[in-house]
């Protein structure tokens, strides 16, 4: 299956089909306009080098915080009008999150590609809704999910006329506050015939393992792509901050910005060796 993302831009994006790589980053959530636009022109320049195509992605809210005093982000009129404005600005397509049927219509005006949070994955009604848009669609592989039980998140998306479906590997639930990641999965849901994404910094979170919030093991976040990469992945997700440390939201497992660069040149030399 072959995605086109920003067919109006100046520099479409096409996943799968053995096209280059597509990168997908962007912060967890936006902070602040500026930070935002600064994060996607810098990763859009990287990615230019390295010959990889670029999506850029943060969230308006984030509805699965683990406390209900967390930063949940600016909302969604404000949100997508500052992902409208990186949109035109950066030439880029943009992708967000959904969380309620209702806001897929909305979205699906600012976006080029609607995301599924992996603990949404089974929602029939959201997928429906997400599908019936007319936007790609990609489905986060949930932590309870098998690889194989993904095809049928797919099909309801791409039943409701979705112009495309992503699958993406994120972790797997590994007892209480950890994740592992199996790599047969990438495969496994290659077969099902949707390009496949693997989430770099998703799948070292370890969730509610903090005070009142996520944890994470950023260290891992390497190796865990150059697995990926070699298995065979037609995208590539992982989230990325100017100083994750003070991020507001998933700040353990995000890539600091200025390490992105060596991070994606050892992702380019195992792509050229396949």
């Amino acid at each position: 299956m072959k995605i086109v993302l920003g067919s109006d831009l100046s520099r479409p994006v096409t996943l799968g089909a053995d096209a280059p790589l597509v990168f997908i980053a962007g912060p967890c959530v936006i902070e602040s306009r500026n930070q935002v636009h600064e994060i996607c022109g810098r990763v859009k320049e990287i990615c230019a080098d390295l010959g990889f195509g670029y999506v850029f992605k943060a969230s308006f809210d984030k509805a699965n915080r683990t406390s209900i005093d967390s930063f949940r982000g600016p909302g969604m009129e404000k949100g997508l009008d500052i992902l409208a404005s990186v949109r035109t600005a950066m030439q880029v397509p943009i992708t967000t999150d959904v969380h309620l049927p209702e806001q897929c219509a909305r979205v699906s005006q600012v976006v080029d590609l609607i995301q599924i949070p992996a603990f949404l994955c089974r929602q029939t009604d959201l997928l429906m809704a997400a599908g019936t848009t007319g936007k790609p669609v990609n489905i986060k592989k949930g932590q309870f999910m098998a690889p194989r039980s993904m095809r049928f998140a797919a099909e309801k998306a791409a039943v409701s006329g979705a112009s495309g479906v992503m699958l993406t590997e994120r972790g797997t639930s590994f007892g209480y506050g950890d994740l592992v990641v199996d790599m047969r999965g990438i495969q496994e849901m290659r077969e099902h015939g949707y390009p496949v994404c693997f989430d770099a910094t998703h799948s070292v979170q370890r969730p509610s393992s903090g005070e009142a919030t996520s944890g994470g093991a950023r260290r891992f976040v390497s190796a865990l792509t150059r697995a990926a990469v070699a298995v065979g992945i037609d995208a590539l997700f992982a989230e990325t901050h100017p100083d994750p440390e003070r991020a507001l939201s998933d700040g353990p497992n995000m890539i600091p910005l200025d390490e992105l660069s060596p991070y994606l040149e050892q992702v380019r030399a195992i792509r050229d060796a396949l």
